[in-house]
């Protein structure tokens, strides 16, 4: 399991990296965005990585690494966004968004630590389209929460269907950068 805990937080770090970038660039103006258009646009990322699966080919000329490596930041800002709730406008510095980022990646990391105990490592068996299609499940499941505003009668919340997102794209960035 150290070899996990290491390629996760491999993976982890090449996006948030590509993220303090964007940050950097843009800054924090994805502060605007209320929960339920955070969940929009993974789903556009997801549908595109099964478009991509499907068709195998892509005429903009980006693979689907890039789209994982958009579900775990856009992931991450979903749990920021739940977390301190949307604003009207850009309020967090680019530290406090790091700081920001980091919490929730570590609180990810922690949970698919012990899921990948109970599990035994199964996702390693896993196709990387089944990653795709779980989180396209997982958004579906989101979106459903969020029309019933939260009320759930047994099921978990958006932030975890949000963590189990990210550890799936994880997965997905550690069995194309590693293989099998």
């Amino acid at each position: 399991m150290k070899d996990t805990k290491e390629q996760f937080e491999h993976v982890i770090a090449v996006c948030r990296d590509l993220f303090a970038k964007k940050l950097h660039d843009y800054g924090a103006a994805w502060r605007i965005m209320r929960p339920a258009s955070v969940t929009d646009q993974l789903f556009i990322k997801a549908n595109r990585i099964r478009s991509l699966e499907t068709k195998g080919v892509s005429l903009v000329g980006e693979g689907i690494r890039p789209e994982f490596m958009a579900i775990v930041n856009y992931g991450i800002i979903g749990l920021i966004q739940l977390a301190l709730g949307y604003a009207e406008k850009e309020d967090l510095t680019e530290a406090q968004a790091l700081e920001q980022y980091d919490r929730y990646a570590k609180q990810t990391l922690e949970l698919m630590l012990k899921k990948n105990h109970d599990y035994d490592e199964a996702w390693r068996s896993m196709r990387v389209t089944s990653y795709t299609d779980l989180i396209l499940m997982k958004l579906y499941r989101t979106k459903q929460i969020e029309d019933l505003s939260g009320n759930t009668l047994v099921s978990e919340g958006v932030d975890a269907n949000y963590m189990d997102m990210i550890n799936y794209a994880v997965f997905a960035l550690i069995k194309l950068e590693f293989g099998e």
